[in-house]
């Protein structure tokens, strides 16, 4: 089954990516490319996006424990009161930005 999607159909890229790989990871790449119903180049850049795109959610994506949770959200809830430093820092920042 082909998967027409625009990064895949797009032929107006301008960039280029080479890589160097053994013969097995190539005929194995071929035989997927091939099974999935793709070239071999749309094939290695869709796997390489999906990939691109796990690696990069999971480094933005925080995850906490229960006890996190619930420490976070207290505090969000029920902040402590500001200190001198941090009305120190509030101060200058209005007076910085005119706000």
């Amino acid at each position: 089954m082909q998967t027409n999607t625009p990064e895949v159909t797009d032929k107006s890229r301008g960039a280029r990516l080479e890589a160097r790989i053994s013969v097995e990871q190539k005929a194995m790449l071929q035989q997927a490319a091939a099974l999935s119903g793709r070239t071999l180049s749309e094939f290695v850049v869709a796997s390489a996006q999906e990939a691109a795109s796990r690696v990069i959610q999971e480094h933005e994506t925080v995850h906490l424990s229960r006890a996190e949770q619930i420490a976070f959200v207290t505090a969000l809830l029920n902040p402590p009161p500001a200190n001198a430093r941090l009305r120190k820092a509030a101060a200058a920042f209005r007076k910085q930005t005119g706000l």
